[in-house]
């Protein structure tokens, strides 16, 4: 039986609701019974004295806390509430309501267990502390919603410190927003009959969203020098003596403690260091200029920038190669509606939206990444975990998604299509067990079932 939607009809604005059905539940989320209850004498096992008998037995091997807990499917979502879907500083009480909503789509989506951690300190290393300290009890890490440069530098200290607690962590508005892209940019090249190794792509927005973009798209076949960034202040490249200087400043400097604060991702920008690494690997012609210059000629635009409209003008992608492909992803508002895109000549147009076609949307990659790290008891989340993910994502939309092979309106997959989750939880697991970051061996049929069983089991409620 098809589930009724919470928009009414006559409401057509989901932020008409927003305010009443928070209200009306108090939040998303709540912790539920996993075991059974049958009488007050069953809590002589669950809890003492018998809970004692599981204590000791993890104490003499800590790795059977996976096996008498729930840490194997739990996950932590860290904030400070500096940069929030769009909202900006906001504070870590604003942002649970966002946490809460992530938590629901990791259950929802993945069967996920995940708790939102809102940090009352925006200070790296405190925040860095307060993950390890943390981490015993959970499975794993998200970041989230953690302002610019500082979130470069916590995911690659944690990343470098967390697997000695066998805890893999990741950056969702980086590495979960990139790996989407990706996935949907391989689908939209293959429609438009172009190879990643030959386009020249602009990427508009140098936040930590567009830079590690940049970053999965050389992985996946792209050459450095046909990506063109541009930031607020222009295109990067060779010259940028501004970013140089504070690149080279910061290079053996504390992140987080300096330096601007905007918002990664949608409308941010990088570390300085990140960005000087970027002014000395791409852009093979030197361009220099602003957003026209850096989308003349090209054949791909994926701009995590300022929300619009008008930030990416009609002619500038009339500028652009012929079967364009244009991703414009600030929320709320693209930086180009779709329909002036597609008049200016662009041949696939995505958004961050779900009321047009082709939505690039996080909750793609994340929930099923966790998934597949879960299942085998990652360390780590890797980029070839990532790229394993995106490629997923793309053949599932390719070979069996709902639009019935790839066109221009239908490149990525839905949020409805739960095979897909599936399909990417086992090629996440699968590619873990083969770099040798994952505890426990299992095939891929026992993945699948084990990740179907998981995934399927909220929607059957």
């Amino acid at each position: 039986m098809k589930k009724e939607s919470l928009v009414a009809p006559n409401k057509s604005e989901p932020e008409e609701l927003a305010l009443e059905r928070h209200a009306q539940y108090r939040g998303k989320i709540e912790i539920g019974l996993k075991a059974p209850v049958q009488s007050y004498d069953d809590f002589a096992v669950w809890y003492t004295p018998g809970v004692a008998v599981p204590s000791r037995a993890i104490k003499n091997s800590r790795e059977r806390v996976f096996e008498y807990t729930n840490k194997g499917n739990s996950v932590a979502i860290v904030t400070d509430g500096t940069r929030v879907l769009g909202l900006g500083n906001v504070g870590p009480e604003a942002a649970l309501p966002v946490m809460e909503g992530k938590a629901m789509l990791f259950k929802y989506l993945g069967g996920v267990d995940a708790f939102p951690l809102c940090l009352a300190t925006t200070d790296a290393e405190e925040i860095i502390n307060a993950v390890k300290w943390l981490s015993p009890g959970f499975g794993g890490v998200n970041l989230e919603d953690i302002e610019s440069p500082k979130c470069y530098y916590i995911l690659e200290r944690l990343q470098a410190e967390l697997p000695e607690l066998g805890v893999p962590v990741w950056h969702d508005d980086q590495q979960g927003t990139a790996l989407v892209i990706l996935a949907g940019l391989l689908n939209a090249l293959k429609v438009v009959g172009k190879r990643l190794s030959e386009v020249t792509v602009a990427l508009v927005g140098a936040g930590a969203a567009n830079i590690c973009v940049a970053k999965y798209l050389r992985v996946a076949g792209a050459k450095w020098g046909n990506l063109v960034v541009v930031d607020s202040r222009g295109i990067l490249n060779r010259e940028r003596e501004d970013v140089r200087g504070r690149g080279e400043e910061r290079a053996g400097e504390r992140a987080g403690e300096s330096g601007e604060s905007g918002e990664s991702g949608e409308s941010g920008e990088s570390g300085d260091k990140s960005k000087w690494e970027i002014c000395e690997k791409t852009n093979k012609e030197g361009r220099s200029g602003g957003i026209k210059e850096a989308m003349r000629g090209a054949d791909v635009c994926v701009a995590l920038s300022t929300p619009g409209p008008g930030v990416i003008k009609k002619e500038w992608v009339e500028g652009m190669a012929d079967d364009a492909v244009v991703f414009a992803c600030a929320n709320p508002v693209p930086e180009i509606w779709p329909g002036e895109a597609k008049e200016a000549g662009a041949r696939i147009v995505a958004t961050g939206r779900s009321d047009f076609e082709n939505q690039v949307n996080n909750s793609l990659g994340f929930p099923a990444v966790f998934r597949g790290a879960l299942d085998v008891r990652a360390t780590c989340i890797t980029d070839e975990m990532c790229l394993a993910a995106a490629n997923a994502i793309a053949k599932y939309a390719e070979e069996e998604g709902k639009g019935k092979g790839l066109s221009e309106g239908y490149i990525i997959p839905g949020m409805d299509e739960s095979e897909m989750y599936v399909r990417e939880a086992v090629a996440v697991g699968m590619t873990a067990q083969g770099q040798g970051a994952a505890k426990i061996g299992i095939s891929a049929d026992e993945l699948e079932k084990k990740a179907r069983e998981r995934i399927f089991r909220i929607k059957s409620r």
